[in-house]
């Protein structure tokens, strides 16, 4: 490994090599080839470049970031997966990380900017490492092995079984999550929120018998004005919008709901359909049957027993009448996909249209929702459908409140990401202290792991025992605190508790950002889902591992049109 020896020969081979292919381009390609090297270092570059973008939003106290798309829109946030989505990346390997972080909001909810960050840093090292002349398959082949290892010890050391999750340890879990969001003060008050609208929607799996916790059933709606402490919960599922007509009635207890794609106006004929009448009279009768097409459709709706009737289009107000008259509630202009909820919700079904299979217009009885109880109730200056008690599901709304809708919108992120935190240590009933505590724990079993493999891979898997380290030092550093004292006391509260089977206690120990001191996190109730870790890790080796295959890039010239 004498690289001096070699400096000589270099400029004479590469003017050989010059002589020899006078084409500049050996590949008969319109485009452009980089290999080696050149295309690792490049890569690597984009995904650190992107990591960076990300890197000071982690944490308790990580700063928010403002974007501001080609429209002039602006969206204020701190989560990852938002910051790194609005970010158009041009890079092919930078785009690998923005997608990583999209797998990790999709599967886990929360994590999003720590995968990438540690993604960035094994792909840094890793160049570090091929620099110095070892293989990229023996890397690769080092950080598989470092990813298992690292599961299986969260798995065996780290996560603590919670058999039956308390409320408690629920609220511990939302809490972590939100306390890096906008209003890490509040965060108490919207964790509560997160862990009762878990509660209300819990409900048990027919074929499996789990118990599972859908996020989905859990509605979010946004009212701008007041203060975000006075967002609530509210049992039942809330349609913006009040009433059609003043006459409905303002309640209506086990009611039956029809949900329709079909507009209830007055039926016009169809475009480019012409008629011929010969006698005025006949007009006046088309008029009438027009009004009458409508009129059957309600009278099918009603007398089916429906007294609720949710429509995506619109109602007239002649049509609004029979409804008035049936002492019914209908609602118009109700989006789509708050329908497709209340189907799931209630057991009904979406018409798209009421012609049956015999050419006429029926509606049959079991198309209807129940649920117990629909309502109208005024809610922040505006009128709202509740619909409480679902038959199939139960369903739950949160309303946040706020000052403008920007803050509204990073709310809604942040709680969304709070009920997936919850759902995802509930459903799997394990949970690891945060902090850093379990990067700093992998980190010192990882290198003493290096240390007995007596092969290549030694290197690869102390360069990842380091990359590990990248988060508590992050934490440290965007809490304003002296990153490397913190993370050197870390290590070495964890290098005791692995040595010292006395000190066994301290291996839960992290870093508290706020007063930027080690403790155990465990008592101090910073923990996260045991799963959000083990797919941060498995997920950041992956995309490493990815963007490390690549060793050619060719970039082809887009086509010039012919003239």
């Amino acid at each position: 490994l004498e690289p001096l020896a070699s400096a000589p020969l270099l400029p004479r081979l590469s003017t050989a090599m010059a002589q020899a292919a006078p084409a500049p381009n050996p590949l008969a390609l319109a485009g452009e080839r980089q290999t080696g090297q050149e295309v690792r270092t490049q890569n690597v570059t984009a995904a650190l470049s992107v990591a960076n973008v990300v890197k000071s939003s982690l944490g308790p106290i990580g700063l928010d970031k403002m974007l501001v798309d080609d429209l002039g829109e602006v969206t204020v946030t701190n989560d990852g997966a938002t910051i790194l989505n609005q970010l158009e990346v041009e890079h092919p390997a930078a785009r690998v990380l923005v997608q990583l972080s999209e797998m990790q909001d999709k599967e886990v909810g929360d994590g999003t900017t720590s995968v990438v960050i540690l993604a960035a840093e094994l792909l840094k090292r890793a160049n570090e490492l091929v620099k110095n002349s070892i293989h990229p398959t023996s890397v690769m082949s080092g950080y598989r092995l470092a990813m298992k290892e690292s599961i299986k010890y969260i798995k065996d050391q780290l996560m603590i079984k919670t058999d039956k999750l308390g409320r408690e340890v629920a609220f511990q879990i939302a809490r972590t999550t939100l306390s890096s969001k906008i209003f890490g003060r509040e965060s108490d008050f919207f964790a509560n929120i997160a862990v009762d609208a878990m509660a209300m929607v819990k409900s048990t799996s027919e074929d499996t018998g789990k118990t599972i916790y859908p996020v989905k059933a859990v509605s979010i709606i946004k009212q701008h004005g007041g203060s975000a402490k006075d967002s609530k919960l509210i049992n039942g599922y809330v349609l913006f919008g009040g009433r059609a007509a003043q006459g409905m009635p303002r309640v209506v207890k086990n009611p039956k709901i029809a949900l329709l794609d079909i507009d209830l106006r007055k039926t016009k004929m169809a475009m480019g359909v012409q008629v011929v009448v010969t006698d005025p009279k006949k007009l006046e009768e088309i008029r009438q049957r027009e009004a009458d097409i409508t009129k059957e459709r309600i009278d099918l709706l009603i007398a089916a027993g429906a007294n609720v009737i949710l429509t995506t289009k619109g109602i007239d107000d002649m049509a609004l009448k029979y409804f008035v008259e049936a002492n019914a509630i209908a609602l118009r202009r109700v989006k789509k996909e708050d329908l497709r909820r209340i189907a799931k919700l209630t057991g009904g079904t979406l018409m798209i249209t009421l012609a049956d299979m015999d050419g006429n217009e029926s509606f049959d009885a079991s198309m209807l929702g129940t649920a117990d109880e629909v309502s109208e109730e005024r809610i922040a200056d505006d009128d709202h459908l509740i619909i409480k008690g679902g038959k199939t599901q139960r369903c739950c709304s949160v309303l946040l409140r706020g000052a403008n809708m920007h803050m509204l919108d990073e709310v809604d992120r942040s709680l969304h990401d709070a009920l997936c935190a919850v759902k995802r240590a509930l459903e799997s009933a394990s949970i690891v202290p945060g902090g850093g505590c379990v990067e700093s724990a992998l980190s010192i079993y990882l290198e003493d792991f290096a240390t007995t493999l007596g092969s290549r891979e030694q290197l690869a898997i102390a360069e990842f025992a380091e990359a590990l380290l990248v988060i508590p030092k992050q934490l440290a550093v965007n809490a304003a605190q002296d990153a490397t004292d913190i993370v050197a006391m870390l290590r070495a509260n964890h290098h005791a508790a692995q040595t010292d089977s006395a000190k066994n206690e301290l291996r839960r120990y992290g870093l508290d950002c706020v007063s930027g001191k080690i403790q155990n996190n465990l008592n101090a109730g910073i923990v996260e889902p045991a799963l959000s870790k083990v797919k941060m890790i498995q997920f950041a080796t992956e995309a490493a591992i990815t963007v490390l295959r690549i060793d050619d890039m060719i970039k082809l010239h887009p086509e010039e049109p012919q003239q």
